[in-house]
């Protein structure tokens, strides 16, 4: 009888069977099969490679996400992208305006009080140079006029406007307040000297008695000539400043209410200065007392084809369709069931805002640390991106369920568009500028400027990509070097093989040779 432990005949018959087939292989066959593995992982790449640049997807990928993965009892936690609207119809939503122009902050921080404290606390500079010297050109041109040379103080601060140290601007404006009272002069040392907000509110309420008095004054000559015209001009200029940022002072000192009051009655006396862009203001203002009945009327009057888009319009029209349904969504019910209509509105609502600012959600959904808003932003750029994260990331927190929604639907957007610099959807292409303008804005010692997410090569093209060139550097190889080859391939299949003799033997040695043998007879 054979011992227990000793292999039966099967196993025998196994191994010289698998090293005849070794042994009869030559190395024709396995340039063969290295050349036929390599034209046909070329030819997938070559399909995979087509339909990415057509679609915007992989195939592949599509595949077993919406047919494989279902059968495997997963769901879909990106919501589909319904958009109904040609780009026929997009084309009267497009805007023309200049691609790079750089505007005013609406919600630029006081330098004083907020960007002076945060360095003297971390000892780094908020401000880029790029950024103040803007800032500087934007006083000149809103405080300032040829006839200020008729009034001494005005003289001198037209001069302190154009000075690069602080200290000389500061100093100028004292010297300014001591000839008479000087609207820009308080201005001036609220922006730059106070280092509290309360300090700046006191300023710029002294600000506002003076800078009546001189726009009443020029309001009844402005008619008399272009000269009195351009004093009137700037007057008011200076007097929506000072009133604003008194507004945006109680909305810093929780005096919400008062604020809105006050940005209400601002825009009601001045309704053509929109330059200001004093809505915005409102309506993160409104957010803040979750007056959304009010929000929606300031977004039906401002959100029109004819006015420039912003990050505060388009994701502010998306939160409050988001707030209609986030608080029930949920991603595993909506791929059972699909998408209602309000979800559907809101899913649109997102990619529309997604679509305009591409750099938000990060900021949003905190996958990227946030630093101090510049005082200028670039539309559509990471600079718009970090303003309004800024200040109105507390207010999607605010509403349960949006930030979830948001997660879940804002990449299907890269899939509406492929080629955003190319062709739009819903606006006009991406400007390709945006992050040389940003870099110029924003501190880039300690900010990684974020550009725009470029959609990655899906990970089956890399796979056949890789599987394509090691199977054709076989191949090369097989026929440079036949015999060496033929050694490695029987090397490296015994070693694949190893394994499976390793459990054959257990299980020999653990089954009676009878039963084995009647086994392997079946």
């Amino acid at each position: 009888m054979m011992p227990f432990n000793a292999p039966g005949p099967a196993m025998f018959g196994t191994e010289s069977s698998l090293s005849m087939f070794l042994n009869t292989l030559t190395p024709k066959f396995y340039v063969a099969l290295t050349g036929t593995s390599s034209l046909i992982s070329g030819l997938i790449l070559i399909f995979e490679w087509w339909y990415f640049r057509k679609y915007g997807t992989s195939f592949i990928e599509q595949v077993s996400v919406s047919h494989l993965r279902p059968l495997l009892g997963g769901v879909d936690n990106s919501s589909p992208t319904n958009s109904n609207s040609s780009n026929g119809d997009a084309d009267s939503n497009r805007q023309s305006v200049s691609e790079c122009k750089v505007w005013r902050n609406p919600l630029n921080l006081f330098r004083g009080a907020e960007y002076n404290r945060y360095t003297w606390v971390t000892g780094r500079e908020p401000l880029t140079y790029y950024d103040m010297n803007l800032s500087a050109q934007d006083h000149q041109t809103f405080f300032t006029c040829d006839s200020d040379h008729l009034r001494p103080a005005d003289a001198i601060m037209q001069k302190a406007w154009r000075e690069r140290n602080p200290q000389a601007r500061i100093s100028a404006a004292h010297e300014a307040l001591e000839l008479e009272d000087c609207a820009t002069a308080y201005i001036l040392l609220a922006e730059e000297e106070a280092t509290t907000i309360v300090e700046a509110e006191k300023l710029f309420k002294q600000a506002v008695k003076a800078g009546e008095g001189c726009y009443r004054r020029s309001q009844q000559l402005q008619h008399h000539g272009a000269q009195y015209e351009a004093q009137h001009r700037r007057d008011t200029n200076v007097l929506v400043y000072i009133k604003r940022r008194l507004a945006m002072c109680s909305r810093k000192l929780g005096r919400t209410r008062e604020a809105v009051k006050m940005m209400r009655d601002l825009m009601k006396e001045f309704p053509l200065l929109s330059m200001f862009n004093i809505h915005e203001n409102l309506l993160e203002s409104l957010l803040e007392l979750q007056n959304y009945a009010d929000v929606q009327a300031v977004l039906a009057k401002y959100d029109d084809i004819s006015l420039p888009k912003s990050a505060t319009i388009c994701y502010t029209a998306a939160l409050l369709k988001a707030r209609a349904v986030s608080d029930k969504f949920s991603p595993e019910a909506a791929s059972r069931r699909g998408l209602s209509t309000a979800e559907m509105n809101a899913v649109e609502a997102i990619h529309r805002a997604v679509e305009f600012n591409p750099h938000v959600p990060k900021y949003l959904l905190e996958m990227k640390s946030l630093i101090l808003p510049p005082e200028h932003i670039l539309k559509r750029g990471d600079s718009e991106a970090i303003a309004y994260a800024f200040f109105h990331l507390q207010h999607w927190k605010r509403v349960e369920g949006a930030l979830n929604l948001l997660h879940c639907t804002w990449e299907g957007t890269f899939r509406m568009i492929p080629y955003p610099l190319e062709k739009g959807h819903l606006f006009y292409p991406y400007p390709i500028c945006t992050e040389t303008a940003d870099r110029e804005l924003l501190p880039t010692v300690f900010h990684e400027v974020s550009v725009y997410p470029k959609k990655e090569l899906p990970f089956f093209i890399l796979f056949t990509a890789g599987l394509c060139s090691f199977t054709a550097m076989l191949a090369l190889l097989t026929h440079q070097f036949p015999e060496l080859m033929g050694v490695f391939a029987k090397a490296f299949l015994s070693t694949l093989f190893a394994p499976l003799n390793f459990i054959m033997e257990k299980v020999e040695s653990i089954l009676p040779s009878s039963l084995w043998h009647q086994l392997t007879r079946i």
